[in-house]
């Protein structure tokens, strides 16, 4: 049997998902807890266990990436233990996750030279793409193809809702960080967009950027999401001040209509097939509930703001 390591927790979920776990020996750090109970980790960072704002990561980051310095490292050791057949990475953030090139080096000293797949997303389509390359991978393809039709049908009942009760798009903004203020890229517009809503400051199929907060202002979204990239609505209820002391706040319409909601991140920057579309089924609820509710499962992973204007 193949043996795989996952160096990106999107696609250890995705191999869960499609009950292809029993080849997973080795995941990151930051993969999901039930993969971290029962596999070994073999990507670590210099920033676990420290307790840092979202401008504290952002200034490490970039300094990191400016001076050619990398934050994620291979455990050596137990990658030659494991001595995998394929491993799993990425080349869309080297910011978020260890990327190919770092991977490359570090198995270059290993006896058995690992087959190594990038899977790097851009858009919702090559998400579900990538299931398929995973599975295709471990010689189940047609796992994928389950997997993917099960996903697709959600998507359908969420679609249908939405033109049943004519819902009409409403002007959304997700946010992807904080302080700065990053706006949504990639496939999350794209889930927006599914889920009966249209993000004009989004950057569909792109990278997020910097996006200034007059900008904001000036686009006036009536519903806001706020999902940092790594933050659970816990982590980020601790800096929302960043956005609620900010002038102009409480003239934003999303607030005065009291439409300010905080959710998790794997539902939208985690990049596994399933998440997402969980993710989308929450937004739709979010933006149009007289039309389709957020699924009970999914009540925990997101909170309705109070944020009135006082």
């Amino acid at each position: 049997m193949l043996k795989v390591c996952s160096f990106l927790p999107a696609v250890t979920q995705m191999l869960y998902d499609m009950g292809l776990n029993e080849h997973l020996y080795g995941v990151t750090f930051e993969c999901p807890e039930r993969a971290l109970k029962e596999k070994q980790p073999v990507v670590r960072c210099i920033l676990e266990g420290k307790n840092l704002s979202s401008k504290e990561i952002d200034t490490l980051f970039s300094a990191s990436k400016h001076q050619g310095k990398d934050l994620y490292y291979v455990d050596e050791p137990v990658l030659e233990k494991i001595a995998p057949d394929i491993i799993f990475t990425q080349d869309m953030c080297d910011i978020c996750q260890i990327d190919t090139a770092c991977t490359a080096a570090a198995v270059a000293k290993l006896d058995k030279q690992p087959e190594l797949i990038s899977i790097s997303p851009e858009s919702l389509e090559d998400v579900f793409t990538s299931a398929i390359t995973i599975a295709k991978a471990l010689g189940k393809e047609e796992v994928a193809y389950t997997y993917l039709n099960g996903l697709n049908k959600r998507i359908d009942v969420v679609v249908d809702a939405l033109r049943a009760s004519k819902a009409l798009p409403k002007r959304i903004m997700l946010m992807e960080w904080l302080d700065p203020i990053f706006n949504c890229g990639h496939w999350i517009p794209h889930q927006i967009g599914y889920a009966g809503g249209i993000d004009m400051l989004s950057n569909p199929s792109g990278d997020s950027v910097v996006t200034p907060w007059d900008k904001i202002l000036k686009y006036d979204p009536e519903i806001l999401v706020v999902a940092p990239c790594g933050f659970t609505v816990k982590r980020t209820l601790e800096e929302m001040h960043i956005l609620t002391t900010k002038k102009g706040w409480n003239d934003l319409k999303a607030v005065r209509e009291n439409k300010v909601f905080v959710a998790d991140f794997d539902m939208f920057t985690q990049s596994s097939a399933n998440t997402l579309v969980n993710g989308i089924e929450l937004l739709a609820g979010v933006f149009h509930p007289e039309a389709i509710q957020v699924p009970k499962h999914l009540t925990t992973k997101f909170m309705h703001l109070d944020l009135q204007p006082v």
